[in-house]
């Protein structure tokens, strides 16, 4: 997580001169997540059972069983309650600071507040889609092979910027696709042989954050750490090829990025 959030402060670029005026930093934003994942944690807890149900312990006339009962429930009825509110006031307090930290992360990138929505509420009633029939992971949609396939043509045949735009084209069209990676991974190639880094080190980063564990996220972490480099990040760069030995050790870059690493004289 350090590394990723050394290279999304690199690629932030030219507007963490605005940020570094303001109050409030990303690191605080960081800070402020770490605190909702603790109180998230603690929540969950508080819904695991601590041992097996003490039943009531009550023996005698029916009369004496029934008044044991309505004790237990009278128990259980308050601690419901008090749960109840302890889950309100977390959700509260969690739906203030996520609304908190969108808008600060707005207004450091230059976007525009009045843009932004309600925030969710965090537990609140989802509508949830009706079930749909179970499709194999692999499916493609219809004309998606095809885009694809044009896609990487214009990489091979040497129209980059041709082959970036058919790309993130692909990307919002088939935000799902099986191809995803591949298709992020290829676009910041494409901006890699245009001299694009800053471009294809977002391609890049987008592609490792969202599809960690496919089989493109050795090379996508790879090749974000040399853009990185080449943008005169050699700190941020170097640490993060150093993470690819650590997350795919069996990977053939693994033993790339060790042999850039020392080339670039890694610390």
């Amino acid at each position: 997580m350090r590394v990723l959030a050394m290279v999304l402060m690199t690629l932030i670029g030219p507007s963490m001169a605005l940020a570094q005026d303001r109050a409030q930093s990303l690191a605080d934003i960081r800070q402020d997540l770490n605190v909702l994942y603790v109180e998230i944690q603690r929540l969950k807890q508080e819904l695991s059972t601590t041992g097996s149900p003490s039943g009531t312990g009550a023996a005698g006339s029916v009369l004496d069983r029934v008044s044991a009962l309505e004790t237990q429930l009278q128990r259980l009825t308050g601690a419901t309650e008090t749960l109840e509110l302890r889950i309100e006031q977390i959700v509260a307090d969690g739906t203030r600071r996520i609304a908190d930290l969108e808008f600060r992360l707005v207004e450091l990138e230059g976007g525009d507040i009045s843009q932004l929505g309600e925030t969710t509420t965090l537990g609140g009633d989802i509508a949830l889609p009706a079930p749909q029939p179970t499709q194999p992971a692999a499916e493609l949609a219809v004309g998606e092979r095809a885009d694809f396939d044009a896609a990487t043509r214009a990489y091979d045949q040497g129209r980059y910027q041709e082959a970036a735009d058919m790309l993130a084209r692909f990307s919002q069209t088939y935000p799902n696709s099986p191809l995803a990676a591949q298709a992020l991974l290829i676009r910041g190639k494409s901006f890699d042989e245009l001299q694009d880094h800053r471009a294809s080190a977002r391609a890049y980063l987008e592609g490792f954050t969202n599809y960690g564990t496919s089989d493109a996220a050795p090379e996508m972490l790879t090749l974000l750490g040399m853009s990185l480099t080449k943008l005169g990040q050699n700190d941020a760069g170097c640490q993060t090829l150093g993470q690819v030995g650590i997350r795919f050790p069996q990977s053939e870059f693994a033993a790339q990025s060790a042999q850039i690493m020392s080339e670039l004289a890694c610390q």
